[in-house]
């Protein structure tokens, strides 16, 4: 996990939205527009990580208002609380504006943070705009480097730098062995995290000792499931009732992430009578992170029996998460043990259809078959033509198409392929990529 730190509008934001291609953070010149930390996934070399972006680190935005003081002590905590989950903290300043006594308090926050840190000049358009880059040694941080996150200039050389800071890849990183299924409970505060991990746990009556996670404070928890180990990632936290602290909310959120780095099929648990908005969000983080998805509508219990009997209700609940093709939807009483005993068979049936390996001479006919019935459009008197196909040797279901040119394969047309490899070989709850590559590139 990768934390971007630094006081209000050094383009923190922009750096994030940079790394992980998409706008999800809000860019304004407004200083503390950036209420809490946003999450997204970066890969890079071959490493993939989470980049966290959070709020500006500066006490005196509260001013004399009461609700933005409260308001901005819970930001400056929960970017603290990044920091100190971080593995890599990357230290941004505004080099056009100098080193202010705002950088230096950052500064003396990571010096004593124990963790690697990067300092890095922002704004750095052009080499003909006034800068103060000589004031960055004096944070004491090593070696700056010069960026622009706004226009991307130099913004691989820090990635590099990143990935070359992290901890090495562990044993808990690498692929599970067919044996172990690692399984993360996630899910927002309140939707019964715990009382599934309970009811998973007391129904296998298979309770193994807790075993220490290569996180912090993690614990792992091991049962069985047929032959088959399944680890539950770092129930620690998921443990824990009566949380009530906002700040130690945003800690489970991270925590979350955490498992999500090390599993192999997240279990997202929701309220069945209320999807929101955020029970997306998570989900989108998991399938961002390469990771299978089971949903779990739990206290179905509380849903009243004319709902229940609805099919409407049940699709609108299929349908908050149809960005994942497939996804398996149960519902679930854990208080009562209503349908638990379908959660472990469901992640085992995604953790399988993630794995399916599919051969190359099999998929270069389907694809080429794909083609021909539905012919890419023309773009200025050129069309997309499919050279050779291969599945990456990734974890996460990844399809190479060597083309004559990446920029003719239109979104749309990446859909309907992956809706044609879909219907064959399934991939049902897993997020597929489908990454277009060169001619040039295969030769080499």
């Amino acid at each position: 996990m990768v934390a971007i730190v630094g006081r209000p509008n050094v383009g923190k934001s922009t750096l994030f939205n940079r790394f992980t291609g998409q706008r999800h953070a809000i860019v304004d010149e407004l200083a503390g527009l950036t209420r809490d930390r946003l999450y997204g996934v970066t890969e890079w070399r071959g490493r993939r990580f989470t980049v966290v972006d959070t709020a500006g680190l500066d006490r005196s935005m509260a001013r004399d208002d009461p609700g933005l003081a409260v308001l901005t002590a819970g930001t400056q905590q929960q970017a603290r609380l990044a920091i100190a989950e971080a593995d890599v903290c990357v230290h941004l300043v505004d080099v056009r504006a100098g080193v202010t006594a705002l950088d230096e308090d950052v500064a003396n926050i990571l010096r004593t943070g124990g963790k690697p840190v990067i300092l890095v000049g922002n704004k750095a358009d052009s080499p003909a705009n006034p800068h103060y880059a000589h004031e960055l040694y004096k944070l004491g941080l090593g070696e700056p480097l010069l960026i622009s996150a706004l226009v991307g200039t130099d913004t691989g050389d820090l990635l590099d730098r990143i990935v070359d800071e992290l901890p090495p890849p562990s044993e808990d990183d690498a692929p599970a062995t067919s044996e172990e299924l690692r399984l993360a409970i996630i899910g927002k505060p309140n939707v019964g995290k715990s009382s599934l991990l309970n009811a998973l746990v007391g129904q296998e009556r298979a309770l193994v000792s807790p075993l220490a996670g290569t996180t912090r404070d993690a614990v792992d928890t091991l049962v069985t499931h047929g032959d088959r180990t399944v680890r539950l990632v770092d129930t620690a936290g998921i443990r824990r009732r009566g949380v009530v602290d906002t700040n130690v909310e945003h800690y489970s959120l991270l925590r979350a992430l955490r498992a999500l780095e090390r599993c192999d099929v997240a279990l997202l648990v929701v309220d069945a009578a209320e999807i929101v908005a955020q029970d997306r969000h998570v989900a989108g983080y998991a399938v961002d992170a390469g990771k299978g998805l089971v949903v779990i509508a739990n206290k179905w219990d509380l849903v009243d029996q004319e709902t229940r009997v609805d099919p409407g209700f049940l699709k609108s609940i299929h349908e908050a998460f149809d960005f994942v093709p497939g996804v398996p939807v149960l519902t679930v009483s854990a208080l009562e043990g209503r349908n638990v005993g379908r959660v472990l068979d469901a992640a085992a049936g995604v953790a399988a259809a993630r794995a399916v390996r599919i051969p190359t001479a099999a998929l270069n006919n389907l694809l080429r078959d794909a083609f021909l019935a539905h012919p890419p459009r023309h773009d200025k008197g050129r069309q997309l033509k499919l050279l050779y196909a291969t599945q990456a040797s990734t974890p996460a279901p990844t399809i190479v198409l060597f083309v004559n040119d990446p920029e003719l394969m239109h979104f749309a047309y990446g859909r309907y392929l992956e809706n044609r490899i879909r219907a064959v070989f399934g991939f049902a709850g897993t997020r597929m990529r489908i990454v277009a590559r060169a001619r040039a590139e295969r030769d080499r």
